[in-house]
């Protein structure tokens, strides 16, 4: 049967995608302004306040920047510390999720109500820092990782999703002699796909973005992630955590501004390619898991 729009309902939806669009125009033109930005000449730069194509293509920003391997190597050290780092929150975020998911746990509500605590107060920066190093973590990667292991808020989510699920299909597992791990492994986890997926991108973007705690727990710069690198580079507009004696003599520093907006673009893309590849999971994965408590 066909479908008449009646005259508001298409004004709506006209004024609805105009809106839409703006919104993500104002939202991309100001990165493609950094990607072009990247790639301009100090006289551009000062001349345009605003363009989305340079008029002169120059790479010297991103060749100062990779002009030793201080780059490579912190890339390396954030991709090691974001992929280890969430497989992490994802094991102990699940394996607690699934214990507290079960009403009839013993202590459910004592340890529920301490996650819950703390969601709303913490020992510090300094006490935090106190016990990394009683732990003898500090210089070691797993102080970027461990001490944030588990986040509260998406700790309680993810329950709430386990509770959601069927509880007739573990029945039915338990009668076939599954046992407690396997039944996570089996058919909790390959219904839970939305979630973690969700959830793994969340954990992800916070470990690639996290510079504070190698500040506060790394001393040696060859253990500093990129974050770092490129905080250093923006702060002092120059290659102070690099070897300056393998530059090139000859090579021209390139304006401040270039540099600035070549850093955030080597920052950001990563972890942006890793976006549309789990987006569609985005809405699902959470909502699921936060309609009943």
């Amino acid at each position: 049967m066909r479908q008449y729009r009646t005259l508001p309902g298409t004004i709506f939806d006209i004024c609805n995608y105009l809106f839409l669009s703006l919104f993500a125009l104002a939202a991309v033109l100001p990165f493609i302004y950094v990607f072009a930005g990247s790639f301009a000449s100090d006289a551009e730069l000062t001349k345009r306040a605003f363009f989305l194509v340079p008029e002169k293509f120059t790479t010297a920003a991103y060749r100062y920047i990779f002009s030793t391997d201080t780059i490579v190597r912190s890339i390396g050290v954030s991709v090691y510390v974001t992929t280890v780092g969430t497989l992490i929150n994802l094991f102990f975020t699940v394996t607690m999720a699934y214990a507290l998911s079960k009403r009839e746990l013993a202590g459910r509500n004592f340890v529920l109500n301490l996650v819950v605590f703390s969601m709303l107060f913490g020992g510090g920066m300094i006490p935090t820092y106190l016990v990394v190093r009683e732990l003898q973590l500090l210089d070691t990667y797993w102080a970027l990782m461990l001490p944030g292991a588990i986040s509260a808020f998406n700790l309680i989510i993810v329950k709430n999703f386990f509770q959601e699920l069927p509880a007739e299909l573990e029945d039915a597992a338990k009668i076939d002699g599954c046992s407690d791990l396997g039944l996570l492994r089996r058919i909790v986890l390959p219904l839970s796909m939305p979630v973690l997926a969700t959830f793994t991108l969340f954990y992800a973007v916070g470990h690639w973005n996290n510079y504070y705690s190698a500040l506060l727990y790394i001393n040696e710069p060859s253990k500093w992630p990129l974050q770092v690198i490129l905080r250093q580079i923006v702060m002092l507009s120059q290659m102070a955590a690099g070897d300056l004696s393998a530059m090139d003599p000859n090579f021209e520093q390139p304006p401040d501004q270039s540099i600035k907006m070549a850093v955030i673009v080597v920052g950001t893309v990563p972890i942006l390619l890793v976006y549309p590849f789990l987006q569609k999971h985005f809405a699902k994965g959470v909502l699921l898991g936060s309609v009943k408590g």
